[in-house]
């Protein structure tokens, strides 16, 4: 199971010396790579179809998010760090400076308001797939979950148009992320042991076929 990431004696030195100074924090790669095209298939393939359910309501208070996962910053303010260019951050881990390439629109920005870290896989959708039977500890981790491709940086007009959609009901516009999008979402389900429904399955399939 994803835990939410230690930082290591260096990096929390390495962290608090940007810090203090507003220097640029060193970006990494952006969000983790998904898998590769016939991994993909064959998680997809391992993934329980089923129609989407809970039997009780969904609230977003169930998952508790933008917990601190290294040094000072929360999973919000590590993804900014992360996946952003020429990022500067305060002490307390927000950014003060850097611009943003939403890949969903192909919207840059340089206002840190202006981006939305998004749950990849919803968190609604989680509820339905599966994590309506987790303990809370375990949803908290998803939500903040920084080892694998579920927390995007990209802009909030885009997120908002995604809401809760799966792949069936919703993909970015910018057709060139498609197939990273379709790889990531079942590599996150994978990781987090959820189902897919019959609609979803499908349209990943497809988007396999079509966009890899």
């Amino acid at each position: 199971m994803p835990v939410r990431r230690p930082a290591g004696l260096a990096a929390a030195a390495l962290g608090a010396l940007f810090a203090v100074t507003g220097l640029a924090v060193p970006a990494e790669a952006a969000p983790p790579p998904p898998p590769a095209l016939a991994e993909a298939r064959t998680q997809l393939a391992g993934l329980t179809v089923e129609g989407e359910g809970s039997s009780s309501p969904y609230d977003r208070d169930l998952f508790p998010h933008w917990s601190t996962v290294e040094g000072t910053c929360s999973a919000r303010e590590y993804v900014l760090r992360r996946d952003g260019t020429g990022v500067e951050v305060g002490s307390d881990c927000y950014p003060t400076a850097g611009s943003w390439y939403s890949v969903y629109d192909g919207v840059t920005s340089s206002t840190p308001s202006e981006i939305s870290v998004d749950h990849f896989v919803p968190l609604a959708e989680a509820w339905r797939s599966g994590a309506d039977e987790w303990t809370t500890s375990r949803r908290e981790d998803f939500a903040n979950d920084v080892d694998s491709p579920q927390l995007w940086a990209v802009t909030v007009s885009s997120n908002s148009a995604k809401g809760d959609k799966d792949p069936s009901e919703w993909m970015p516009e910018r057709t060139q992320i498609h197939c990273d999008y379709a790889k990531s979402w079942i590599n996150v389900k994978h990781v987090w042991g959820l189902s897919v429904d019959a609609a979803e399955e499908a349209a990943l399939s497809d988007l396999l076929d079509t966009a890899c």
